[in-house]
């Protein structure tokens, strides 16, 4: 039995001695391992004793927690990073989408198709305010995209007197939306209102989206693809107008 033991004793010598000559050769590899500098970190304080403060140990632990926060900033920003930027070619490719068509119905029409679904929207409406009749049989081909409204409607609607005017607003869809988003007013639960400057002498329009996801379009959200879209959308129509 003392065999056994002082065999397995000199083994373990043995073992030892190797991985301190491989530690020393590539110190590297402890030091690249955070779960064993750990590891040999907890050893070191439970040779000291509990009556020793290992300033050193305390100052690991600060900067541990310092660089997992950095880390979770890095990895935020990177993911708002892709987001935006995968929210930039979604409104390219909307826009290059819109100009494709040649006349103006086939231009108010593709946007409740092929730009819609590209930016994933379940409804979307333009919104023109003017004192012509509804039953205009030009109003009546496009129903399906164009809605027509009183004067004063796009400003009430988008807001009115209650805060400063925005050219974009995004909130949950009220219930009175049934004439902008028609049959789908049920199932509509956030919307994204963007205002249209149709040229002097031109009363304002607005550019509806309404989706059926109540988190698509939210307050906190930035506005400023939107905006872009807008503003190419009321560039086309001036010239369509015109």
């Amino acid at each position: 039995m003392t065999e056994d033991v002082r065999g397995k004793s000199m083994a373990e010598t043995a073992l030892a001695g190797e991985m301190r000559d491989r530690i020393i050769a590539d110190p590297e590899v402890i030091l690249s391992d955070s779960d064993l500098m750990k590891a040999l970190v907890a050893a070191n304080e439970r040779a000291m004793g509990t009556n020793i403060v290992d300033l050193r140990g305390v100052a690991m632990e600060r900067l541990e927690a310092r660089l997992e926060r950095l880390e979770d900033t890095h990895r935020s920003v990177i993911a708002a990073a892709y987001e935006n930027l995968s929210g930039t070619n979604q409104i390219h490719r909307a826009v290059l989408e819109m100009l494709e068509p040649a006349d103006f119905e086939g231009f108010l029409k593709n946007l409740t198709t092929g730009v819609a679904e590209i930016l994933r929207v379940d409804s979307m409406r333009l919104v023109l305010e003017t004192l012509q009749s509804e039953d205009d049989p030009a109003l009546t081909r496009l129903g399906d995209v164009l809605c027509v409204a009183e004067p004063g409607f796009v400003h009430e609607y988008m807001g009115g007197g209650r805060g400063p005017a925005r050219d974009v607003v995004l909130r949950q869809a009220l219930p009175q939306a049934e004439a902008l988003h028609g049959e789908r007013v049920d199932w509509i639960r956030s919307e994204a209102l963007m205002r249209l400057d149709l040229g002097p002498g031109r009363l304002p329009g607005m550019l509806v989206m309404g989706s059926e996801d109540p988190h698509q379009f939210k307050p906190s959200q930035g506005t400023d693809l939107l905006a872009f879209f807008a503003g190419v959308f009321e560039r086309a129509m001036r010239r369509w107008l015109d």
